[in-house]
């Protein structure tokens, strides 16, 4: 996994925090000057023994050894997480022709490796789902470098389904997200139930926030000759000559994101896009570049 997040994208989440619009208190999303330590559950260093620390804190095997008191402390738990949501419908799986071995799935779990890695750095609690209708993948939310090697593991065995999760199999959405937890899609929002979702979780309190995962073809269109057009999700197909198609596609499909962002901006979602040639922490910049609760006021 080593090559999801390349050394130069790490180096610039350093400078970047997680932030809500409604942080709730000293520990909450974004607002973590430095890691809370205490008797978590992820192990965080050591330190010497001081009187009134509680005797269960001791680490005896290492007394044993140094003959000396040290106390374990570990990160203690936000209480709010942040929720990584792919939407593993098909048409995730499509790739750009000069980079057929990239989809929209690829630089998804790319982006939400960098999620994961700003979440862990903040002490922030995350975890995971993923909707296809083949299934839910879901991870609870943790914190820590354990909770972050588990999501790596689960992104591997992502794979895309038909379509989006239909309503049947979205009850672990309800029952999971909290009121106060920070939700983001990877999505590139061509299938309805997608956006509904991200309405829905909006409408009942949630902060959501949508991704929204483009191909390079889609923002240019460069196709020249006669081309077969195939609709993944559906399979249906159109033959035409690329060159004659360019304008009445980037128009009708710049209508189609406008209409998209309206929605979205109406019930107060923040959005922004990806296109599969942009650095993956490039969208995670433009919602989150404001730094501080203050820009949110």
């Amino acid at each position: 996994m080593a090559d999801l997040l390349p050394p130069d994208v790490r180096s610039r989440l350093r400078g970047l925090r997680l932030v809500t619009r409604r942080a709730v208190g000293a520990h909450g999303l974004g607002l973590h000057q430095s890691h809370s330590r205490g008797a978590g559950l992820e192990f965080a260093q050591y330190r010497a023994y001081e009187p009134g620390d509680e005797l269960r804190q001791i680490d005896w095997k290492l007394y044993a050894r140094s003959d000396k008191f040290f106390v374990r402390e570990a990160e203690r738990e936000s209480p709010v997480a942040v929720w990584i949501v792919i939407d593993a419908s098909a048409s995730m799986g499509q790739c750009d022709a000069t980079r057929p071995d990239y989809s929209r799935l690829d630089a998804a779990k790319a982006i939400a490796a960098a999620i994961a890695e700003l979440a862990m750095q903040q002490g922030d609690r995350f975890g995971f789902m993923t909707l296809g209708d083949a299934g839910l993948a879901l991870l609870p939310p943790a914190t820590g470098l354990r909770q972050r090697d588990r999501l790596l593991l689960e992104l591997l065995n992502v794979r895309t389904a038909r379509g989006f999760a239909p309503e049947s199999q979205l009850g672990p959405v309800w029952e999971r997200i909290g009121a106060h937890d920070l939700v983001i899609l990877l999505s590139d929002c061509f299938d309805e139930g997608a956006i509904m979702l991200a309405e829905k979780l909006a409408a009942a309190g949630r902060e959501t926030l949508v991704i929204e995962m483009l191909t390079v073809a889609e923002r240019d269109f460069p196709f020249e000759g006669g081309y077969r057009f195939r609709d993944p999700e559906t399979g249906e197909e159109l033959l035409a000559d690329g060159a004659a198609l360019r304008a009445e596609f980037l128009a009708r499909f710049a209508q189609a994101r406008d209409a998209l962002h309206a929605r979205l901006d109406a019930i107060g979602i923040r959005h922004a896009s990806h296109v599969l040639d942009e650095p993956v922490d490039l969208p995670l910049r433009r919602l989150f570049a404001a730094q501080g609760a203050a820009a949110y006021r």
